[in-house]
């Protein structure tokens, strides 16, 4: 199993920096909804739609971002700001009640709610194919991977007090800590590097960035709720050794939008 996790790595690494720094608009646009849309097919999937309900959901969902992408669109700040309420009060509120994951019509608006805001923000912090653009969005992801590392090491090192055990039973808030810990040193190295261009000082970067990792956090306890409530393991098995896309990308999601959301409203 790590053997396949890690060579399908060694070929999704290199397609997603090409992509990041050498497409153009139209073919970056695409490529970042190709990763919205198969996540987004497997919500779907989670969700119980099935069959012809799912294929057309998709077709619309498609046929919207198109049409939005061709007129220019860009996301107002009061559709991030309700992006800010799915993240910041919906999703906390979901994991407190254990909500289970709704199915028809409340399940496609909700994939919506979930994932057209994180596609905004792909397009929104890398909007040219230059080496800036590329090296801000890279940025941004870049935190979730390095909370999800961390979280990773310092729970195995030094996890005793369970997160969520009836979510995710291999969480522990020690693992956060690491996760605040590698995210802090993080957002200083790329302050440093000037990767990101935001008007913004290191004394409110860090506290931002520590927020972001809250986000990380609950963007993945809400899918492995959405998984545990689907009853299934994975999102789906699309990428060998590592699940689904939507298994990649549940924590990316919530911190491109909440990251996209907070630079509309305040900076």
């Amino acid at each position: 199993m790590l053997k396949t996790r890690i060579l399908t790595a060694l070929v999704l690494l290199p397609l997603m920096l090409a992509a990041l720094f050498l497409f153009n608009g139209v073919a970056w646009a695409g490529f970042s909804w190709l990763i919205i849309v198969l996540a987004l097919w497997e919500f779907a999937r989670m969700a119980r739609l099935d069959g012809g309900p799912r294929y057309a959901y998709l077709a619309v969902s498609t046929a919207l971002a198109a049409g939005l992408w061709l007129q220019g669109f860009v996301a107002p700040a009061a559709l991030m700001a309700l992006s800010l309420l799915v993240w910041l009060l919906l999703a906390p509120c979901w994991l407190a009640k254990r909500w289970p994951l709704p199915t028809g019509l409340p399940a496609m608006l909700l994939g919506w709610l979930l994932l057209f805001p994180a596609w905004f923000a792909f397009l929104a912090w890398r909007p040219q194919p230059t080496v800036a653009d590329g090296l801000q969005l890279l940025a941004v992801m870049g935190l979730v991977w390095v909370a999800d590392i961390a979280a990773y090491f310092a729970g195995k090192a030094f996890g005793k007090h369970k997160l969520a055990p009836t979510i995710s039973p291999g969480k522990s808030w020690e693992g956060v800590a690491g996760a605040v810990v590698g995210v802090s040193l993080y957002s200083w190295l790329v302050t440093q590097w000037g990767w990101l261009n935001v008007p913004l000082s290191p004394l409110w970067l860090l506290p931002l960035a520590i927020g972001l990792t809250a986000v990380s956090v609950i963007g993945d306890l809400l899918e492995s709720w959405f998984k545990r409530s689907a009853g299934v393991k994975d999102s789906s098995q699309l990428l060998p050794g590592h699940g689904g896309v939507y298994d990649r990308i549940d924590s990316l999601i919530a911190v491109l939008a909440v990251s996209h959301a907070l630079r509309l409203l305040l900076v």
